[in-house]
């Protein structure tokens, strides 16, 4: 690829050509979103030089100095840190120390001990640890099924066992007749309930069923990953349990020797999964020791905030939150490819340049809207929803005043969208707002085509969900618009071949699907646009509906 720098100056200097400051003269029925104006920002966001916009890289900084700066040439208020455009978040980046890591067994039997240690990684891998940066812990092994428990679907995996001070051994995934969303849920908080009933360190097992989705091999080419956490006004990474000694991920067949004194063998284990049913915990009878090593280092990492301010006195207190993540994934460690640069112009760069775009369309409003616009570009998407669960713990504007959440991740811009997905449509009034606004571009509003994926937990917007906030979160449909074009096949085309690759660049893409459908981008700006224009306005703010789980879990209670 090799794109010059002066390519993506040049785009900048199109990008200032094309798209002007605040204009109070400018109605609003004709203010549409520009194509040239995002495929000007995805140049330079997707560029070679801003090297993959790894979290907390120099790439990743260029690009939130650059959004930063399209923000304020539009006239939109800070609303980061001391009235500055940037909330930093401080994160915590720990590495496994090479050859550091250790399981062995322990079996004492009449008052002799034998031990088996497993090899690392064909038997067993692990991540670095975020609190400490010795660990070494040696306790009982039980096993908790999926280690899942549920007031609402009536699980509890840990029903009459002890786990205080013992290594838990869990099956990886959940049950596959739990609804997705609901299920991927409940599946987040596995080390947490662990930690809260006590347990030191946490095993999980590779199943045969998770082999088909993702195999075991897959995860190794991402051994070296550093992990990340953000941290808190004391130095401390967030959501992490001290207690929580050890963890280690192990395949099915090393697994197997955990189970050699149990009463039901992970063979029949697998088969009572395999028939959708739950098996039951048990203590397996062997002590096991976990150690590791980690080296830590402290980054920083900006949030890009800025704010339209509402024109209703009393609405302009509360704001429509429009996310999307700035990073990527950085440089690739393939040796298979001389190309190292993960550009990452779908994932997300398509998604920051609508955003702007939005940003623009809203600036040039003769009126604003009755409601503040806060527009959020966050950091660490690709590292854990970093930036977006910073803001949510510590929002830069009172938590109860933000009302809803658009979020842009990801739009595939490679055909001429037929339909849309709004994920987590079902769950609040935001679902005919989102189809409403589509409407008004010619476009259908589709149902969830993936469920089984549970999309509606795994991006930023989540972080904000979980405070109460509804919200949705955009993605192309599968249908297009031309007839010689198979929007689900190019989807799938995408996702398999460019996805976190190097390939998802702007050259590459447009060298293999014929073009970036930059007009399908302002396509998608105009509806995003529309959805926040029309929460903006609404004296009724968005609310969960009650037949939701979410609305059960996270909906405000009122008295």
């Amino acid at each position: 690829m090799n794109k010059n720098l002066v390519i993506a100056l040049c785009a900048l200097a199109s990008l200032a050509s094309c798209s002007q400051p605040f204009n109070q003269d400018k109605p609003a029925d004709i203010n549409m979103a520009n194509a040239t104006s995002i495929e000007a920002h995805m140049q330079f966001i997707a560029s070679d030089e801003l090297e993959g916009r790894d979290t907390g890289s120099r790439g990743h900084l260029i690009a939130a100095n650059y959004v930063a700066s399209q923000l304020q040439r539009l006239g939109l208020e800070a609303a980061g840190d001391n009235n500055s455009y940037f909330q930093q978040v401080p994160l915590r980046k720990a590495r496994l120390v090479a050859n550091s890591a250790s399981f062995t067994l322990h079996d004492k039997q009449a008052g002799a001990e034998t031990q088996l240690d497993f090899a690392y990684p064909k038997a067993f891998f692990t991540g670095p640890s975020m609190t400490e940066t010795e660990q070494q812990v040696q306790a009982e092994l039980v096993f908790v099924g999926y280690g899942l428990v549920s007031k609402e679907f009536g699980l509890d995996d840990y029903a009459g066992l002890d786990v205080e001070n013992k290594i838990v051994v869990m099956l990886s995934g959940r049950p596959a007749y739990l609804p997705s969303e609901e299920a991927a849920h409940i599946s987040s908080l596995k080390n947490d309930i662990a930690a809260e009933r006590g347990a030191v360190g946490v095993i999980t097992l590779h199943t045969p069923e998770r082999e088909k989705v993702r195999p075991y091999a897959t995860s190794l080419l991402y051994l070296n990953a550093p992990s990340m956490a953000w941290l808190d006004s004391t130095g401390q990474p967030a959501a992490r349990y001290s207690k929580l000694k050890a963890s280690a991920y192990m395949h099915y067949d090393a697994a197997k020797a955990l189970f050699t004194k149990s009463p039901t063998s992970l063979e029949q284990i697998f088969q009572t999964i395999a028939e959708d049913k739950i098996p039951t915990g048990f203590e397996l009878g062997f002590s096991a020791t976990l150690s590791r090593q980690s080296q830590h280092e402290t980054i920083i990492s900006p949030n890009v905030l800025a704010v339209l301010p509402g024109s209703d006195p009393e609405l302009a207190n509360e704001y429509v939150v429009i996310t999307a993540h700035a990073d990527h994934i950085g440089l690739s460690n393939d040796i298979r490819s001389q190309d190292k640069i993960n550009n990452g112009a779908m994932d997300n760069a398509a998604g920051v340049a609508i955003l702007l775009e939005t940003a623009r369309m809203f600036s040039e409003l003769k009126t604003p809207p009755k409601r503040s616009i806060l527009f959020a570009i966050v950091t660490g998407e690709e590292k854990g929803l970093l930036g977006a669960d910073y803001f949510a713990q510590f929002p830069t504007r009172p938590l109860e005043s933000l009302v809803a959440n658009v979020n842009l991740d990801m739009p595939v811009l490679l055909y001429p969208f037929a339909d849309m997905i709004a994920f987590g449509a079902n769950h609040s009034s935001l679902g005919q707002v989102v189809a409403n606004a589509a409407a008004k571009e010619g476009i259908a509003l589709s149902a969830d085509p993936m469920p089984e994926q549970a999309i509606f937990t795994r991006s930023d917007h989540y972080t904000l969900v979980k405070k109460g906030v509804p919200a949705v979160f955009l993605m192309t449909g599968f249908t297009s618009k031309d007839s010689n074009l198979d929007g689900a096949k190019i989807w799938a085309d995408f996702f398999a071949k460019h996805y976190h690759k190097p390939s998802d660049d702007i050259v590459s893409l447009t060298k293999e699907y014929g073009a970036i459908r930059y007009d399908a981008g302002a396509v998608f700006a105009n509806i995003n646009f529309n959805i926040a224009l029309d929460v903006a306005n609404t004296e009724q703010k968005p609310y969960w509906l009650e037949q939701s789980f979410f609305y059960q879990l996270f909906a405000p209670k009122t008295n």
